[in-house]
C-alpha cells in the first residue's frame, strides 16, 4: 500500500472505530466499517444489505479521490443511515473482480441500490448531500422510510 494511501485509510478507519462498536439497536454487534478497499469484494456479498458506493481511480495520489474520501468521512452518519458501505479501488492493475464488474475509467463515482443495480456513475466528486438526495430517491429506500414509520 502506499503511503498516502495508508495515511488516508488509517484516519478513516480512526474515525469510524468508535461509532462501529455498537449497532442501531443497541447490541454489542460490531458494525462493518464505512470505507473499505474493494480488494477481492464480491458486489454480491452486499445484495439486499447494503447500498454499495464505489469510487475509483487510478491512484490514490488523484485529488478527485482524496476529496470524495473526505467528504464522505465528513458525512459518515447520512451514509450510514441509509446502509451505505463505500469501497475503493485505486489500483487498475490489480483488476479487481468490482473493476471488472463495472469498468470506470479514471476517476468514478458508482452508487448502486440494495437490489445489485448501477444507479448513478459520476466522473467528479459529489457531496454526501448530493449523495444521499439520491439515495432518498430510490424506491428501495421510500420503503424503508415508510417502513421505519409505521406506515
Amino acid at each position: 500500500m502506499r503511503p498516502g494511501l495508508a495515511v488516508v485509510f488509517a484516519a478513516v478507519f480512526a474515525a469510524f472505530l468508535p461509532a462501529s462498536g455498537i449497532a442501531e439497536d443497541g447490541s454489542n454487534t460490531a458494525a462493518p466499517a464505512l470505507i473499505r478497499p474493494a480488494g477481492e469484494s464480491d458486489l454480491n456479498e452486499f445484495l439486499w444489505k447494503n447500498r454499495p458506493i464505489v469510487v475509483f481511480a487510478d491512484s490514490a495520489e488523484d485529488p478527485r479521490f482524496q476529496e470524495q474520501l473526505e467528504r464522505l468521512t465528513n458525512g459518515a452518519d447520512m451514509l450510514i443511515d441509509r446502509d451505505v458501505v463505500v469501497l475503493t479501488d485505486t489500483d487498475p492493475a490489480a483488476r479487481s473482480p468490482v473493476r471488472k464488474q463495472l469498468r470506470p475509467r479514471g476517476f468514478s463515482l458508482v452508487i448502486l441500490d440494495k437490489d445489485g443495480g448501477v444507479k448513478l456513475r459520476k466522473p467528479s466528486p459529489w457531496s454526501v448531500r448530493e449523495i444521499t438526495r439520491s439515495i432518498d430517491k430510490f424506491p428501495s429506500r421510500q420503503r424503508e422510510v415508510e417502513e421505519r414509520r409505521g406506515s
